[in-house]
């Protein structure tokens, strides 16, 4: 199955949460995963590589990609049903190598933050992502969300979005997720991620393998 991890804005937090859930569906859930870093600045890619001079065995694969080189996965992805493929986008929508990755998906993960520019942001990408694949599930993950600071906007923006997906319980900001990298996340990080997490893999990975 293909999962994508996108949105317009940047600084989401899509290519951290990418990394996150690659842990947690391999070492949590023993899931085959691969991800795919087409997002410009590559983070992933050059984590997973400075990760490879300390360890020994890579608990999944990434690959960096232009999203024009998608097409060349697409076969590989479909004889592969039971793989778990992660993409992580980059933050435009004006690309129409877009359309492919986004017509693959079966879910979308679509962090963002509670400020106008980042709802404004996420709602252009959500709906061109329905009209390309209507069956598409989106979740929107409120990511980094500081817990002494009070959203003037929260209710209205989560209101909205659930309209074209669903919105999921939010992911706490913490200081360890800059030690996260592609063999470990940090205990503290996990403990944040996993009623998020596990609920997505429940309802929406789960019946796809």
């Amino acid at each position: 199955m293909v999962i994508i991890i996108g949105n317009q804005k940047g600084g989401a937090g899509k290519s951290t949460l990418t990394l996150l859930l690659a842990n947690y569906l391999t070492q949590n859930k023993s899931c085959r995963v691969t991800v795919l870093d087409m997002d410009y600045q590559q983070s992933i890619s050059q984590k997973f590589e400075k990760a490879k001079i300390l360890e020994n065995t890579e608990p999944y694969d990434v690959l960096a990609f232009a999203l024009s080189d998608f097409p060349v996965m697409a076969e590989t992805i479909k004889h592969n049903p039971k793989d778990i493929v992660l993409i992580d986008l980059p933050g435009k929508l004006d690309d129409d190598g877009l359309i492919k990755v986004f017509k693959a998906a079966q879910v979308a993960v679509c962090p963002f933050a509670y400020d106008e520019f980042s709802f404004e942001s996420t709602v252009p990408f959500a709906l061109v992502l329905k009209k390309i694949n209507p069956d598409v599930h989106i979740l929107f993950v409120p990511n980094r969300i500081k817990a002494n600071v009070k959203y003037e906007i929260k209710s209205d923006v989560n209101e909205q979005l659930n309209q074209l997906g669903l919105v999921t319980a939010p992911i706490a900001d913490r200081i360890d997720f800059q030690r996260t990298n592609t063999f470990q996340t940090p205990l503290a990080v996990q403990a944040l991620l996993l009623p998020v997490f596990d609920r997505i893999f429940k309802e929406f990975i789960h019946p796809y393998l």
